[in-house]
């Protein structure tokens, strides 16, 4: 059962966006569209996202998608689930997680760190299945998954030592990632 206020603010994120006129945009996803994707991927859209994608599926972001300071991945291509490009963006935050560990990184609620990369990998792998599944919304930002879920903030993970919050909740991302704002202050507005 989706929440109502979910619903509401995801379906305020799509309005956002498409009153940018600055994003390509196709007919949202329809609900076999998604019990393919979280059979396929393993988890459920949050409701807010849900509502979001179910509104209108962004597709390509024109000034951002093609630059290459701006995006990588650019949205997920949802339509598309046997892409490499959209696993490798599912699987981003745990990938990158991963990568980390032999590097020294240990996240301080996993207790001692083993000695020896073979099980400090082990032990990584088998604490980072029940953490929550982030599922992407743009390039390197993503939501928690979660059925009966929203509001939460959107997280942008270039790397497990480099998240930050993008985002309080999708609507507010969406004019924090693609809402040029107007810089008032002289002088200073010359150089945003």
């Amino acid at each position: 059962m989706t929440n109502g206020a979910g619903v509401a603010l995801g379906v305020e994120a799509a309005r956002r966006l498409a009153q940018l006129d600055l994003v390509d945009i196709q007919p949202g996803l329809t609900d076999p569209e998604f019990v393919s994707i979280e059979r396929r991927f393993g988890f459920e859209f949050a409701d807010d996202h849900r509502a979001f994608l179910a509104a209108a599926l962004p597709a390509r972001t024109r000034g951002y998608d093609d630059h290459p300071d701006k995006a990588s991945w650019g949205w997920p291509n949802w339509r598309q689930l046997d892409s490499t490009t959209l696993q490798q963006q599912v699987d981003w935050p745990l990938a990158t997680a991963l990568d980390d560990i032999p590097h020294g990184e240990w996240p301080p609620g996993w207790g001692r760190r083993p000695h020896g990369l073979v099980r400090r990998i082990a032990k990584a792998k088998r604490l980072l299945a029940s953490v929550p599944r982030m599922v992407p919304v743009y390039a390197h930002r993503y939501l928690p998954a979660g059925r009966g879920s929203f509001g939460h903030p959107v997280l942008s993970i270039h790397r497990l030592t480099d998240t930050i919050v993008y985002g309080h909740d999708l609507a507010q991302y969406i004019d924090q990632e693609f809402r040029e704002p107007k810089v008032t202050v002289a002088f200073w507005r010359d150089y945003v």
